[in-house]
């Protein structure tokens, strides 16, 4: 009746099961939403400073840019994660607690899990729930018992 890390974190919250979310007080993630303008579609994505550039030190293509026409997409939205669930996360019906890494334990779950989780209200299956990172991690045919070594 738990869960951790940035993607299931979210996808519970947006279900409103979580009851009592958790988060690190200095999690360094950003929140974009991005639209392609051709094909209209909107995506929700949280990003670490890591992810949001490519080995070059450049904007990452995986996020940032239509892999069809290769074209750039429009940033609509683009604010620090921690900031925005301060603000809206009374929308989904959850109290926060925020965790600090100066303890023993806060320390464990910042290293451990991410710096995000949260107390279930009931027990959802996330693995059901398709989500724009479904995509990007080889969609419905990934498995991990035979996608890693």
């Amino acid at each position: 009746m738990v869960v951790f890390g940035v993607n299931d974190t979210m996808k519970a919250l947006e279900m409103s099961a979580i009851e009592k979310l958790l988060l690190f007080e200095d999690v360094e993630m950003t929140r974009y939403v991005i639209k392609n303008p051709v094909s209209g579609d909107v995506r929700t994505y949280y990003l670490t400073p890591f992810q949001e550039k490519d080995a070059e030190g450049k904007i990452n293509p995986k996020y940032f840019l239509d892999a069809d026409s290769g074209n750039e997409l429009e940033i609509l939205e683009s604010e620090p994660f921690g900031d925005w669930l301060l603000v809206n996360y009374q929308q989904y019906g959850a109290k926060i607690e925020l965790i600090t890494d100066k303890t023993a334990e806060g320390y464990q779950f910042v290293k451990g899990f991410g710096g995000i989780g949260g107390a279930l209200r009931y027990a959802v299956d996330l693995d059901e729930i398709k989500d724009d990172f479904d995509e990007d991690i080889g969609g419905e045919d990934f498995d991990p018992d035979e996608d890693f070594i």
